[in-house]
Protein backbone atom coordinates (compact mmCIF):
# COMPACT_ATOMS: atom_id res chain seq x y z
CA UNK A 1 0.00 0.00 0.00
CA UNK A 2 1.71 3.45 -1.29
CA UNK A 3 0.91 6.32 1.62
CA UNK A 4 0.34 9.26 0.56
CA UNK A 5 3.76 10.61 1.57
CA UNK A 6 5.54 8.57 -0.21
CA UNK A 7 3.06 8.86 -3.03
CA UNK A 8 4.04 13.33 -3.26
CA UNK A 9 7.69 11.88 -2.23
CA UNK A 10 7.94 10.05 -5.98
CA UNK A 11 6.17 12.70 -7.50
CA UNK A 12 8.43 15.07 -5.98
CA UNK A 13 11.64 12.99 -6.84
CA UNK A 14 10.91 12.45 -10.52
CA UNK A 15 9.83 16.42 -10.94
CA UNK A 16 13.42 17.03 -9.90
CA UNK A 17 14.86 14.25 -12.03
CA UNK A 18 12.70 15.71 -15.24
CA UNK A 19 14.05 19.35 -14.52
CA UNK A 20 17.46 18.21 -14.34
CA UNK A 21 16.83 16.22 -17.40
CA UNK A 22 16.37 19.33 -19.30
CA UNK A 23 19.41 21.36 -17.52
CA UNK A 24 21.69 18.71 -18.76
CA UNK A 25 20.36 19.03 -22.22
CA UNK A 26 20.55 22.96 -22.09
CA UNK A 27 24.28 22.69 -21.10
CA UNK A 28 24.91 20.54 -24.74
CA UNK A 29 22.17 21.45 -26.92
CA UNK A 30 21.94 25.18 -25.24
CA UNK A 31 25.50 26.03 -25.31
CA UNK A 32 28.07 23.44 -25.96
CA UNK A 33 27.41 22.46 -29.40
CA UNK A 34 25.96 25.31 -30.79
CA UNK A 35 29.22 26.78 -29.91
CA UNK A 36 31.13 24.18 -31.61
CA UNK A 37 32.59 23.16 -28.37
CA UNK A 38 32.97 19.81 -26.64
CA UNK A 39 34.12 18.04 -24.03
CA UNK A 40 34.59 14.88 -21.69
CA UNK A 41 32.42 11.90 -21.33
CA UNK A 42 29.62 10.46 -23.70
CA UNK A 43 28.30 13.35 -24.74
CA UNK A 44 31.81 14.74 -25.36
CA UNK A 45 31.99 11.67 -27.77
CA UNK A 46 29.35 12.14 -29.01
CA UNK A 47 29.26 15.93 -30.03
CA UNK A 48 33.03 14.61 -31.85
CA UNK A 49 30.66 11.91 -33.62
CA UNK A 50 28.29 14.81 -34.88
CA UNK A 51 31.02 17.35 -35.84
CA UNK A 52 33.14 14.83 -37.41
CA UNK A 53 29.75 13.23 -39.79
CA UNK A 54 28.75 17.33 -40.36
CA UNK A 55 25.08 16.73 -38.17
CA UNK A 56 24.57 13.94 -40.17
CA UNK A 57 24.51 11.85 -36.87
CA UNK A 58 23.11 14.23 -33.90
CA UNK A 59 24.85 13.61 -31.04
CA UNK A 60 21.68 12.54 -28.73
CA UNK A 61 21.56 9.32 -31.28
CA UNK A 62 24.53 8.53 -30.25
CA UNK A 63 24.24 9.30 -26.85
CA UNK A 64 21.44 6.44 -26.53
CA UNK A 65 23.09 3.99 -28.70
CA UNK A 66 26.16 4.07 -26.67
CA UNK A 67 24.29 3.91 -23.44
CA UNK A 68 22.35 1.24 -24.34
CA UNK A 69 25.60 -0.75 -25.09
CA UNK A 70 27.12 0.25 -21.61
CA UNK A 71 24.10 -0.67 -19.49
CA UNK A 72 24.13 -4.14 -21.26
CA UNK A 73 27.96 -4.30 -20.78
CA UNK A 74 27.26 -3.39 -17.14
CA UNK A 75 24.67 -5.45 -16.36
CA UNK A 76 26.40 -8.58 -17.49
CA UNK A 77 30.09 -8.52 -17.28
CA UNK A 78 29.75 -6.16 -13.92
CA UNK A 79 26.70 -7.47 -12.53
CA UNK A 80 25.56 -3.71 -11.40
CA UNK A 81 21.83 -3.36 -11.80
CA UNK A 82 20.25 0.08 -13.15
CA UNK A 83 16.77 1.15 -11.95
CA UNK A 84 13.68 3.07 -13.97
CA UNK A 85 15.24 6.08 -12.51
CA UNK A 86 18.46 5.81 -14.81
CA UNK A 87 16.17 4.63 -17.89
CA UNK A 88 13.76 7.44 -17.37
CA UNK A 89 16.75 9.80 -17.13
CA UNK A 90 18.67 8.53 -20.66
CA UNK A 91 15.16 8.91 -22.42
CA UNK A 92 14.48 11.88 -20.70
CA UNK A 93 17.69 13.76 -21.38
CA UNK A 94 17.59 11.85 -24.82
CA UNK A 95 14.29 13.76 -25.53
CA UNK A 96 15.10 17.13 -24.06
CA UNK A 97 18.11 17.43 -26.45
CA UNK A 98 16.34 16.71 -29.42
CA UNK A 99 13.50 19.41 -28.23
CA UNK A 100 16.08 22.24 -27.47
CA UNK A 101 18.47 21.21 -30.63
CA UNK A 102 15.13 22.43 -32.47
CA UNK A 103 14.60 25.71 -30.68
CA UNK A 104 16.76 28.21 -31.57
CA UNK A 105 16.07 30.81 -28.99
CA UNK A 106 17.47 28.62 -26.67
CA UNK A 107 21.19 28.42 -28.04
CA UNK A 108 24.12 30.32 -27.12
CA UNK A 109 24.04 32.26 -30.81
CA UNK A 110 24.31 35.85 -31.55
CA UNK A 111 21.01 37.73 -31.60
CA UNK A 112 19.31 35.11 -28.80
CA UNK A 113 18.83 35.69 -25.25
CA UNK A 114 21.66 33.22 -24.17
CA UNK A 115 24.54 34.31 -26.50
CA UNK A 116 27.53 34.90 -24.16
CA UNK A 117 30.48 36.62 -26.32
CA UNK A 118 33.15 35.72 -24.34
CA UNK A 119 33.74 32.17 -25.37
CA UNK A 120 35.58 30.80 -22.60
CA UNK A 121 32.61 31.46 -20.35
CA UNK A 122 30.35 29.10 -22.37
CA UNK A 123 31.84 25.73 -21.00
CA UNK A 124 32.53 27.60 -17.35
CA UNK A 125 28.35 27.95 -17.67
CA UNK A 126 28.07 24.44 -19.16
CA UNK A 127 30.09 22.60 -17.10
CA UNK A 128 27.90 24.38 -13.83
CA UNK A 129 24.85 23.85 -15.72
CA UNK A 130 25.98 19.89 -16.17
CA UNK A 131 27.75 19.56 -12.67
CA UNK A 132 23.87 21.03 -11.38
CA UNK A 133 21.91 18.16 -13.42
CA UNK A 134 24.41 14.94 -12.44
CA UNK A 135 24.22 16.39 -8.71
CA UNK A 136 20.75 16.59 -8.61
CA UNK A 137 20.27 13.14 -10.68
CA UNK A 138 22.60 11.12 -8.52
CA UNK A 139 20.94 12.71 -5.41
CA UNK A 140 17.51 11.33 -6.38
CA UNK A 141 18.84 8.31 -7.47
CA UNK A 142 19.15 8.13 -10.92
CA UNK A 143 22.01 8.59 -13.55
CA UNK A 144 22.34 10.01 -16.98
CA UNK A 145 24.33 7.38 -17.95
CA UNK A 146 27.55 7.35 -20.66
CA UNK A 147 30.36 8.05 -17.83
CA UNK A 148 28.32 8.05 -15.00
CA UNK A 149 27.76 4.26 -15.75
CA UNK A 150 31.54 3.60 -16.13
CA UNK A 151 32.72 5.87 -13.32
CA UNK A 152 30.17 2.86 -11.38
CA UNK A 153 32.13 0.50 -12.52
CA UNK A 154 35.11 1.61 -11.37
CA UNK A 155 34.15 2.31 -8.36
CA UNK A 156 32.54 -1.03 -7.27
CA UNK A 157 36.21 -2.04 -7.34
CA UNK A 158 38.20 0.98 -6.25
CA UNK A 159 37.80 3.38 -3.97
CA UNK A 160 37.60 6.28 -6.35
CA UNK A 161 35.66 9.21 -5.97
CA UNK A 162 32.70 10.73 -8.60
CA UNK A 163 34.83 13.73 -9.98
CA UNK A 164 38.21 11.73 -10.38
CA UNK A 165 36.65 8.79 -12.21
CA UNK A 166 34.76 11.48 -13.84
CA UNK A 167 38.40 13.50 -15.04
CA UNK A 168 40.29 10.55 -16.24
CA UNK A 169 37.49 9.80 -18.40
CA UNK A 170 37.03 12.81 -19.62
CA UNK A 171 40.40 13.64 -20.43
CA UNK A 172 40.40 11.15 -22.66
CA UNK A 173 37.82 11.89 -24.38
CA UNK A 174 38.36 16.05 -24.75
CA UNK A 175 41.61 15.36 -26.59
CA UNK A 176 39.49 13.28 -29.67
CA UNK A 177 38.50 16.87 -30.89
CA UNK A 178 41.97 17.02 -32.07
CA UNK A 179 41.96 15.02 -34.77
CA UNK A 180 38.92 17.35 -36.09
CA UNK A 181 39.68 19.02 -39.30
CA UNK A 182 39.80 22.48 -38.51
CA UNK A 183 39.95 21.97 -34.59
CA UNK A 184 42.75 23.58 -32.58
CA UNK A 185 44.25 23.17 -29.10
CA UNK A 186 42.08 26.26 -28.00
CA UNK A 187 39.14 23.78 -28.80
CA UNK A 188 40.47 21.68 -26.14
CA UNK A 189 41.52 23.80 -23.75
CA UNK A 190 37.73 24.88 -23.37
CA UNK A 191 36.26 21.45 -23.14
CA UNK A 192 39.16 20.90 -20.29
CA UNK A 193 37.83 24.41 -18.74
CA UNK A 194 33.70 22.31 -18.90
CA UNK A 195 35.56 19.14 -17.14
CA UNK A 196 37.19 21.48 -14.88
CA UNK A 197 33.91 23.46 -13.92
CA UNK A 198 32.20 20.26 -13.73
CA UNK A 199 34.39 18.45 -11.45
CA UNK A 200 34.41 20.87 -9.48
CA UNK A 201 31.13 21.70 -8.94
CA UNK A 202 29.49 18.03 -9.35
CA UNK A 203 31.07 16.66 -5.51
CA UNK A 204 29.56 20.06 -3.95
CA UNK A 205 26.11 18.79 -5.06
CA UNK A 206 26.31 15.42 -4.13
CA UNK A 207 27.94 16.22 -1.23
CA UNK A 208 25.15 17.87 0.22
CA UNK A 209 23.34 14.64 0.65
CA UNK A 210 26.24 12.23 0.96
CA UNK A 211 28.73 14.03 2.56
CA UNK A 212 29.96 13.12 6.63
CA UNK A 213 30.95 15.46 9.34
CA UNK A 214 33.36 14.18 12.32
CA UNK A 215 32.68 16.25 15.48
CA UNK A 216 34.21 16.03 18.97
CA UNK A 217 31.60 17.36 22.14
CA UNK A 218 32.85 17.85 24.91
CA UNK A 219 30.25 18.12 27.77
CA UNK A 220 29.34 16.90 31.26
CA UNK A 221 26.25 15.35 30.12
CA UNK A 222 28.02 13.15 27.18
CA UNK A 223 26.19 10.44 28.82
CA UNK A 224 23.02 12.22 27.75
CA UNK A 225 23.97 13.19 24.10
CA UNK A 226 25.34 9.71 23.41
CA UNK A 227 21.77 7.63 24.20
CA UNK A 228 20.33 10.23 21.88
CA UNK A 229 22.83 9.39 18.91
CA UNK A 230 22.79 5.37 19.23
CA UNK A 231 19.04 5.12 19.89
CA UNK A 232 17.39 8.32 18.40
CA UNK A 233 19.71 8.96 15.25
CA UNK A 234 20.83 5.01 15.00
CA UNK A 235 24.69 6.70 14.80
CA UNK A 236 27.59 5.33 16.80
CA UNK A 237 29.38 7.39 19.14
CA UNK A 238 33.10 6.31 20.90
CA UNK A 239 33.77 8.15 24.40
CA UNK A 240 37.47 8.46 24.84
CA UNK A 241 38.84 9.43 27.98
CA UNK A 242 40.67 13.28 28.00
CA UNK A 243 42.37 15.59 30.62
CA UNK A 244 41.85 19.16 30.95
CA UNK A 245 45.39 20.37 31.12
CA UNK A 246 44.02 23.86 32.62
CA UNK A 247 42.11 22.47 35.44
CA UNK A 248 44.25 18.90 35.69
CA UNK A 249 40.77 17.22 35.73
CA UNK A 250 39.47 14.23 33.63
CA UNK A 251 37.14 14.55 30.87
CA UNK A 252 34.72 12.26 28.90
CA UNK A 253 35.21 13.23 25.14
CA UNK A 254 32.45 12.12 22.05
CA UNK A 255 34.15 11.13 18.88
CA UNK A 256 30.99 11.34 15.81
CA UNK A 257 31.32 10.43 12.72
CA UNK A 258 27.70 11.34 10.96
CA UNK A 259 26.43 12.07 7.61
CA UNK A 260 26.32 16.05 6.83
CA UNK A 261 22.51 16.34 6.59
CA UNK A 262 22.27 15.18 9.82
CA UNK A 263 24.54 17.91 11.64
CA UNK A 264 21.96 20.69 11.91
CA UNK A 265 19.70 18.57 14.52
CA UNK A 266 22.44 17.12 16.37
CA UNK A 267 24.08 20.41 16.88
CA UNK A 268 20.44 21.49 18.09
CA UNK A 269 19.98 18.80 19.94
CA UNK A 270 22.84 19.03 22.14
CA UNK A 271 22.55 23.16 22.39
CA UNK A 272 18.85 21.53 24.18
CA UNK A 273 21.05 19.30 26.36
CA UNK A 274 24.16 21.35 27.36
CA UNK A 275 24.28 25.09 26.21
CA UNK A 276 27.81 25.06 27.66
CA UNK A 277 28.73 22.45 25.70
CA UNK A 278 32.29 22.95 23.20
CA UNK A 279 32.37 21.22 19.83
CA UNK A 280 34.44 20.79 17.26
CA UNK A 281 33.03 20.45 13.49
CA UNK A 282 35.31 19.04 10.59
CA UNK A 283 34.24 17.89 6.92
CA UNK A 284 35.36 15.01 5.68
CA UNK A 285 34.63 13.27 2.66
CA UNK A 286 36.25 9.85 2.93
CA UNK A 287 34.34 7.51 5.56
CA UNK A 288 33.97 3.97 5.48
CA UNK A 289 32.28 1.66 7.20
CA UNK A 290 29.27 0.20 8.13
CA UNK A 291 26.70 3.30 7.97
CA UNK A 292 29.48 4.58 5.49
CA UNK A 293 30.37 4.12 2.34
CA UNK A 294 31.86 0.42 1.47
CA UNK A 295 35.68 0.19 1.40
CA UNK A 296 35.97 -0.95 -2.41
CA UNK A 297 39.58 -1.73 -3.41
CA UNK A 298 40.96 -4.01 -6.93
CA UNK A 299 41.12 -7.79 -5.33
CA UNK A 300 42.24 -10.32 -7.49
CA UNK A 301 38.44 -12.83 -7.29
CA UNK A 302 40.83 -15.57 -8.71
CA UNK A 303 43.67 -15.61 -5.50
CA UNK A 304 40.69 -14.45 -3.27
CA UNK A 305 38.84 -18.23 -4.59
CA UNK A 306 42.75 -19.59 -3.74
CA UNK A 307 43.25 -18.31 -0.29
CA UNK A 308 39.54 -19.29 0.75
CA UNK A 309 40.11 -22.90 -0.73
Amino acid sequence: MITKQKFLTVIKEYLLLTLACFVFAMAWEGFMIPSGMSAGGMMGLSTVIQYATGGLIPAQYTYVVINVLLILIAMWFMGIGFGFKTIYCIIVSTIFMGIVGNLEFLHCVEGQFFYVKDRLLVPLIAGSLEALSIGIIIRNGGSTGGTDIIALMINKFWPVSLSTAFVILDLVIVTLILFLPGKIFTDMVYGIVEIVAFSILVDVVVSGQKGSSQILVFSDKYQEIADHIINDMGRGVTVLKAQGWYTKSDKNLLLILIGRQELPSLMKKIKQVDAKAFMSVSPTNNVYGEGFDEIKVGIDKKKLRKYDD
